[in-house]
């Protein structure tokens, strides 16, 4: 197999709730060429850390807060 000669990246998305990185993830890969994997990457690191909260939530028995119908609300993990 050969080496790639490109570099890993990694594009760090951050700000507060309802800032728009989802939004913004979306639409940067319009510009990618193959937005498909930026998006898709995007998707599963959103499950993974939506997994890890719960997982958290759990181990200390405590809710988790989630918005459901536009309300926030306790759900139990």
């Amino acid at each position: 197999m050969a080496k790639s000669t490109r570099r890993p990246r990694c594009i760090v998305i951050a700000g507060p709730n309802g800032a728009g990185k989802t939004t913004f993830a979306v639409k940067a890969t319009t510009r990618s060429k193959k937005p498909e994997s930026f998006a898709a990457g995007v998707g599963r690191a959103l499950r993974l850390a939506a997994k890890d909260a719960r997982k958290t939530a759990r181990m200390y028995g405590t809710p988790i807060y989630v918005w459901d119908n536009g309300n926030v609300v306790a759900k139990k993990p």
